[in-house]
């Protein structure tokens, strides 16, 4: 019995192992959420992603299409596909196959001839690790096989870097600033054909953040369909339907200076979802709905949703409103009229409106001007691309600065609490009334306020109004003949629109500075003269002459740098760039005049000097000059390193706001990295820079330190590192008021709150002139810590005090600065 029994058991057991290893096999073959080297998945075979299975991975034909292409589908809606690998090289046949190549550092998909017809490159992993995973996410990622599953900084590549037409929670579109990388999302060709098609979805990075659908050319370029509104700092308020969704799907923007980038994510248990930018020409917000059983793709948002989403419908300074089917469209934002009423009439409104009462701003004569903001309340905010963005300002200050600018049209908070300011210079375009919109502030000559007024008043000013508008023709009429003889005169040369700044002649800067007399000679470097400069209206310029000496090739790309790097720079704590001459074999530049010289005259000069500069003065400035650096580290498409930060380069205007200066050295980070000359100013580079050449965003804040601590001071840190030492030891003391300049009165002693200011701003200092740049803080905390008496701050570490330590490159490593005061 027992004998008998044996072998029957030893059957049962055996089968028992052939149908569960047929059991895992089927699966492996089906439900699999993994690829590695050696496997590979064939036409017919699927990857299904961990977690919940929501998405599959396979070969797909789409629609009438017969031909075969590599992509990813909602499982529960296996007709919807998200992501597609080889959108432009589809497969003739069931033929395909996914796999690792020999050497594991290529994700292929071949034919049936072995022909690659699309590959994920990556080389960091070792030949036998690489593993394909299909995430929950709907990620497939390629990461080495002992890396932890979670951590995106482990993947070697990923799907998500490279989207078809949607987007997923946990993807992103924008811009990489560090390297130039995009990422966006391109409609399909067809229905039938998922190669890229006519419609293209992006972030834009000029101006504020804002979604915006291109129709691509054929050679390259195209024109905007529709965009979304900037971001106010929740959401984009060109689509008040956000309100609907953005609890389960909250959406998120990051504008740092690595990245500008938006995307969105999903709460636990929230939805299937996507965008999906259509063939048509329309983009798509969908949520999956399983109720009833059937389950259906649901809209949460359509755009262009009317015909006032279509880009600019109205035109320059035109305002849309779509409950106005009644009477067409479009209308003039008022104080402006139809520009061609026969085209209005039938319908077309590109040519905008224009302004029915010209503007009282004169340059040079703005503190008298009689223009006024009206309010536009509720609209979808024009076109930002072209505006002037400052995170950094009040609203109060936006509104002085755009009237103070006779080219501002218009300004606007930059977020929808308030903060931030956004000023328009062009003719405005792409307004609309929306809901949950935000105000934009419109400048009108005084004239158009008063037809708000009572009748009775208007009647009696009519003839005062039209008298009024005569002058104002005859005076522009004037203007405009004067402005064209005084043009002539100084043989002005129009802007460079790649520059963004004007061009003048030699002629020109000749006859502002008397051809270069001495008389009018300010200061001297080792590298250029600087001139004053005396317009024809008698307004004042500084205008800097490269010495011929300095003609050199790299002195040539240093004035190319300076001119690049400061055309697109735009910020109330930066100086202003007005304009350069590129003729021959002169290269000069001319800034705005700057009565009150340097910040170098007044903390190193003589006492007299210094006495201007009261504690609470010297506080402002440095808080000025933090938020200049932090525009040009965060504030700008590309990052902008200064390199030379120092009191001699920050200049003070008639209100003795600081103006940071001398851009020559200045570098964009990181699109010119390398093959640079070290520049190194001795007592404001941070040692890794002075040592070993090593140049990141941390130097300026390095260079901001001692220029803090020399402002409160009035003593030079110089080549000798004197007074970094002498901090420290007040410091260990807990007596850092000793610190302060003595030429000038000592804060009261009611005045505690201007002393633990004070305190507090030595504290920060310290905290920049750190020896290790990670242990520095970013110039976006300083300017936190500087404004708000709350934030935390970390105590500094024992900054290096003898200069001998620091072991200087060789002199001929070392190009030499000199203080040249635009003054």
């Amino acid at each position: 019995m027992r004998s008998t029994s044996q072998p029957n058991l030893h059957l049962l057991l055996l089968g028992f192992f052939f149908l569960l290893l047929s059991f895992l096999t089927s699966a492996a073959a089906g439900v699999a959420d993994k690829l590695e080297k050696g496997q590979n998945i064939t036409d017919g075979q699927t990857l299904v992603s961990s977690g919940a299975g929501s998405y599959t991975l396979g070969f797909f034909s789409p629609g009438k299409s017969t031909k075969r292409y590599l992509g990813i589908w909602f499982t529960v809606s296996s007709d919807t596909v998200y992501w597609v690998a080889n959108r432009d090289r589809p497969i003739d046949g069931n033929s395909g196959v996914l796999l690792f190549n020999d050497d594991g550092t290529q994700l292929v998909l071949l034919d049936g001839t072995r022909r690659t017809m699309w590959s994920a490159i990556f080389s960091a992993a070792p030949a036998s690790a690489a593993v394909a995973h299909l995430r929950d996410s709907g990620n497939l990622v390629v990461r080495n096989g002992s890396s932890d599953v979670a951590a995106a900084a482990a993947y070697l590549w990923q799907s998500f870097d490279h989207p078809s037409d949607t987007l997923l929670p946990g993807m992103k579109m924008g811009k990489n600033m560090w390297d130039g990388k995009e990422w966006s999302i391109t409609a399909w060709r067809s229905p039938d054909d998922p190669s890229p098609g006519d419609y293209r979805r992006t972030l834009t990075t000029a101006g504020l953040p804002e979604l915006v659908l291109w129709q691509v050319a054929a050679g390259g370029g195209g024109k905007i369909v529709y965009r979304t509104d900037p971001w106010n700092g929740r959401f984009f308020n060109g689509v008040p339907e956000v309100a609907r969704y953005s609890n389960e799907f909250p959406l998120h923007v990051t504008a740092t200076a690595t990245e500008v980038t938006y995307g969105y994510e999903a709460v636990p248990g929230a939805q299937l979802t996507r965008v999906v930018v259509n063939q048509t020409g329309s983009v798509d917000r969908l949520a999956w709905d399983d109720a009833g059983g059937g389950g259906s793709w649901q809209s949460y948002f359509h755009g262009p949703r009317d015909p006032c989403d279509a880009y600019a419908a109205c035109g320059p300074f035109g305002l849309c409103d779509a409950e106005a089917a009644a009477s067409w469209f479009c209308r003039c934002l008022h104080g402006f009229s139809v520009a061609s009423p026969s085209e209005w009439a039938s319908r077309n409104a590109s040519g905008g409106c224009r302004r029915d009462a010209a503007l009282d701003c004169v340059a040079g004569r703005t503190a008298t001007t009689t223009d006024r903001f009206r309010v536009v309340r509720g609209v979808k905010l024009p076109d930002t691309r072209n505006a002037s963005v400052d995170m950094g300002i009040t609203a109060e200050e936006c509104k002085r600065r755009c009237l103070a600018n006779c080219s501002c049209v218009a300004y606007a908070a930059a977020d929808i609490d308030g903060g931030g300011c956004v000023i328009w210079t062009d003719g405005i375009v792409d307004v609309r009334l929306v809901d949950r919109g935000q105000d934009l502030y419109l400048r009108l000559a005084k004239a158009e306020f008063a037809k708000n007024k009572r009748s009775r008043v208007v009647r009696i000013a009519a003839p005062v109004a039209a008298s009024v508008a005569i002058l104002s023709i005859i005076f522009g009429v004037i203007c405009n003949v004067w402005c064209r003889k005084k043009r002539r005169i100084l043989d002005i040369i129009p802007e460079n629109p790649a520059m963004g700044v004007r061009s003048f002649s030699l002629t020109t800067v000749k006859s502002i500075t008397e051809n270069f007399s001495e008389n009018r000679v300010i200061g001297e470097g080792g590298f250029s003269m600087v001139y004053k400069g005396v317009q024809s209206d008698g307004k004042m310029v500084a205008v800097k002459r490269l010495k011929q000496s300095a003609l050199t090739n790299k002195g040539k790309k240093d004035f190319a740098r300076e001119v690049a790097v400061m055309a697109g720079l735009r910020h109330n704590n930066l100086l202003h760039l007005l304009a350069y001459c590129n003729e021959g074999d002169e290269r000069i530049l001319i800034y705005a005049y700057m009565n009150n010289k340097s910040l170098y005259n007044h903390i190193f000069g003589p006492s007299t000097d210094r006495a201007s500069l009261h504690w609470r003065r010297r506080l402002e400035i440095i808080q000025g000059i933090a938020k200049g650096v932090v525009y040009l580290h965060e504030g700008t498409d590309n990052s902008v390193i200064h390199r030379d930060l120092k009191p001699g380069n920050i200049l003070l205007d008639d209100e003795w706001k600081p103006k940071i200066a001398d851009f020559g050295t200045a570098k964009l980070f990181v699109a010119d990295e390398s093959g640079q000359t070290l520049v190194v100013s001795q007592g404001y580079a941070s040692p890794e820079y002075q040592l070993r050449g090593e140049i990141s965003l941390k130097c300026d804040v390095y260079s901001f330190g001692v220029v803090l601590l020399e402002t409160l001071s009035g003593v030079r840190n110089g080549s000798m590192q004197t007074l970094l030492p002498q901090v420290w030891r007040l410091w260990e003391q807990g007596n850092l008021i000793d610190l302060l300049d003595r030429t000038i009165a000592r804060p009261a002693s009611d005045e505690t709150e201007l002393v633990y200011d004070l305190e507090r701003c030595i504290h920060i200092g310290l905290l920049c002139v750190q020896d290790k740049a990670e242990d520095r803080p970013t110039m976006s905390e300083v300017v936190a810590m500087l404004t708000s008496r709350t934030s935390q701050m970390e105590q500094p570490r024992r900054p290096t005090l003898d200069s001998r330590a620091m072991h200087p490159l060789r002199q001929t490593d070392i190009m030499g600065t000199t203080t040249i005061d635009l003054t």
